[in-house]
């Protein structure tokens, strides 16, 4: 055997057979070949991984693929919990806008219609002056206003006490003249009505000087064959 550069050449003879580079051949002798049939010290080709996987991560025949269909179901999905959320704010809108709308506040046409709470004002007004103004001549048409003017606990509370003042006025020669200085809507509905009254009394006995006296009223009113009535008075 003779060694030529770096070859080794096996003389049989006068055959001569070129075995190789020495270490290929010590590397085939060794058994140490790459799998899948890669020489070694040779790089697989750009995009082609050794285990046979392509470069950019897809898994091959067999893998589980995406679905195109997910993404569409997700939406559909949120786009519902929306139109449900949506449903629900505005359903608890319209509750609370309606119990807005049905408060006391909203409901007190005292506060919205003034043309309504200038009538009751003026009819309860023109009924305390006639009921509660007497002289001793004239006590029997102050009773039958009042008949006409009052009613319910009203009209019993009056007619008790008229008896007493009837009787007084007739031997005291006394006169009675009420005015209503103000009166003040506080609650008004379709029936009914509540009133604050200021009233300015002026007594006169005959033979003697006239006094005044200041009076304040809480009154109720009901609307009844198209008047209002007065149907509780309260001194305050």
């Amino acid at each position: 055997m003779k060694r030529q550069g770096g070859a080794a050449v096996v003389t049989t003879g006068t055959d001569v057979e070129e075995v190789g580079d020495l270490d290929a051949t010590a590397a085939q002798a060794s058994g140490d070949e790459p799998a899948d049939g890669i020489p070694a010290g040779v790089a697989p080709a750009d995009g082609e991984p050794a285990d046979g996987i392509p470069a950019d991560g897809d898994p091959g025949p067999g893998g589980d693929e995406p679905d195109p269909g997910a993404g569409r179901r997700v939406l559909r999905v949120v786009a519902g919990v929306l139109i449900v959320a949506l449903l629900v704010a505005g359903g608890g809108l319209f509750a609370a806008g309606r119990q807005l709308r049905d408060t006391p506040a909203t409901s007190n046409r005292a506060l919205t219609d003034s043309e309504a709470t200038t009538r009751v004002a003026g009819d309860v007004t023109n009924a305390l002056g006639k009921v509660f103004s007497y002289s001793p001549e004239a006590t029997a048409v102050t009773k039958e206003s009042a008949k006409q003017l009052l009613a319910g606990k009203a009209l019993q509370q009056y007619a008790a006490l008229f008896g007493q003042v009837e009787k007084q006025a007739a031997d005291q020669k006394l006169t009675l003249t009420t005015h209503v200085v103000r009166a003040g809507v506080t609650r008004l509905t379709h029936d009914s009505a509540h009133l604050l009254v200021f009233l300015d009394q002026v007594y006169e006995r005959k033979g003697k000087d006239a006094s005044r006296a200041a009076a304040q009223l809480s009154v109720t009113a009901q609307l009844r064959d198209d008047r209002w009535t007065i149907v509780e008075i309260t001194s305050r």
